[in-house]
């Protein structure tokens, strides 16, 4: 009977910058042929590598050795009509490019194999959520995996690029409340991903900290304008004096401005309105409307960066990195009284737009 033959360790980087006398860093660089490294150098790592038979980032399917030059890009189709998202794509983009990358864009099939596996050398995520098939099929094909937000109660990817979304959320309720907002309503989101989780529990958690009651309602994501416009309305002829409505998703709070306009209420003065996410259409409306600005192209490149960094081995999985955001203070939530909330706007980012 044959004797079945020893099994040993995988080599890792650190084995080959260990042999070739160089940090993990300068071994990184030398075999993905980047950065600043001298020819004697990589000449070093690469003898150490081929003499310990290191098979480069071998699970990742590294820079040097990828057989795509691609990464992969997965937008559930109801995200493609956000301007967010939208940016979240040319920030990949534009990353990618600067690795000389091309970007695959993934779409959910219905008949895709549970084992299916797209021909990239990596995947970027944009906010998943729980129930999405797919998301498991991307996570189970073995390839490096960054996600923009954490998959909330679920096996976590490679990396993620995370937003304090919940920390900011409080924030803009104490500048409404400053405002003189002492009853704001949340228009939140349906789906079950850790930024519409991280809104609604901040929300809830202020109104409890204030006392008063949560006046909350919820609406598909990427719902048209009329639904949004009945679910506002219903909202307010349930709580007539709500004096502030913040809108969770992207696209919300342009459309309730259009449903407060036509019902004769002044957005600014009559009541307050602000969005968890910023637009273009916001910053044009009039009033112009306060929002958070959750920065979707720097998502987008510093998650294809992380990825990057992945395929390099310059970081170990898994990985985390919290990108900062910023709070755009407008017109339609201007009313203001002799309560000053400078204290309160000092301790995270935000600008006055003008």
């Amino acid at each position: 009977m044959a004797q079945k033959a020893p099994t040993h360790a995988p080599v890792t980087i650190i084995d080959v910058a260990r042999a070739a006398g160089v940090s993990k860093t300068t071994a990184s660089d030398a075999l993905s042929e980047r950065g600043r490294v001298s020819p004697a150098t990589r000449d070093a790592v690469m003898v150490a590598a081929e003499r310990l038979g290191y098979s480069i980032n071998r699970s990742a399917r590294s820079l040097r050795t990828a057989t795509t030059g691609a990464i992969g890009l997965y937008i559930p189709q109801v995200l493609v009509r956000s301007e967010h998202y939208l940016s979240f794509v040319y920030g990949v983009v534009n990353e990618a490019a600067a690795f000389d990358y091309d970007v695959t864009l993934i779409v959910a099939a219905a008949d895709a194999r549970p084992a299916y596996s797209p021909h990239v050398d990596g995947i970027v995520l944009i906010d998943p959520v729980l129930e999405d098939p797919m998301i498991t099929r991307l996570l189970g094909t073995g390839l490096p995996v960054v996600s923009s937000e954490r998959l909330p109660g679920g096996r976590q990817p490679a990396g993620v690029v995370w937003s304090n979304h919940a920390q900011y959320t409080t924030l803009l309720l104490e500048h409404l409340n400053a405002r003189g907002a002492q009853h704001p309503a949340l228009i939140a989101s349906t789906t079950n991903s850790d930024w519409s989780h991280a809104i609604q529990g901040a929300y809830r958690d202020w109104c409890r900290t204030i006392g008063v009651e949560p006046r909350l309602e919820v609406a598909p994501f990427g719902a048209d304008t009329a639904t949004l416009q009945h679910t506002a309305r219903t909202l307010l002829e349930q709580s007539p004096d709500t004096d502030a409505l913040i809108g969770a998703g992207d696209g919300v709070a342009t459309a309730i401005s259009h449903a407060l306009a036509a019902d004769g209420r002044k957005i600014g003065s009559d009541i307050l309105l602000a969005s968890c996410v910023d637009s273009s259409d916001l910053r044009a409306a009039h009033p112009p409307i306060t929002a958070i600005d959750t920065k979707g192209g720097e998502a987008g490149q510093a998650c294809a960066r992380l990825l990057f960094d992945l395929l390099q081995g310059r970081v170990e999985p898994p990985t985390a990195q919290e990108l900062p955001l910023s709070l755009n203070l407008r017109d339609s939530t201007a009313r203001a009284l002799d309560i000053s909330d400078d204290s309160a706007s000092a301790r995270l980012g935000h600008r006055r737009d003008d």
